[in-house]
């Protein structure tokens, strides 16, 4: 099997109430998904859409916050690979008791890499 990269792209996700690094990294991962349409594997390569490698990065203030199987559950095709490391944003914001017991605003970033099987591709 030889992985070959096909689209690249970012996104940012921001909890302004909870603090709630999960939801955050999720947002920033439908953030980058939704400014990626994959039509040239299935239509020109000729690939099952199930068939991909979708690697994500996520970048947040407090990694091990993060819930990677709802994080999985975000990505709707491929085998799916996470890694979350430190990084993204954490800064004070508005406290509202009737929305979190927080003020903290959480920022995520989404690196998203979609690899493809080369000995797969069947061009027509």
């Amino acid at each position: 099997m030889v992985l070959k990269r096909y689209v690249i792209e970012f996104g940012m996700g921001v909890d302004l109430h909870g603090e709630d690094y999960t939801k955050a990294s999720e947002r920033a991962i439908k953030d980058a998904i939704y400014r990626a349409d994959l039509c040239g594997l299935v239509e020109i390569l000729n690939l099952d859409i199930d068939d991909i490698v979708v690697e994500v990065v996520i970048g947040c203030p407090e990694p091990d916050k993060v819930d990677v199987e709802r994080i999985e559950k975000t990505i709707p095709v491929g085998k799916k690979i996470i890694k979350v490391v430190k990084g993204g944003l954490k800064v004070p914001g508005l406290y509202l008791e009737r929305f979190a017991k927080t003020s903290n605003i959480v920022v995520a970033v989404a690196g998203i890499t979609v690899k493809v099987d080369t000995s797969k591709i069947k061009i027509s």
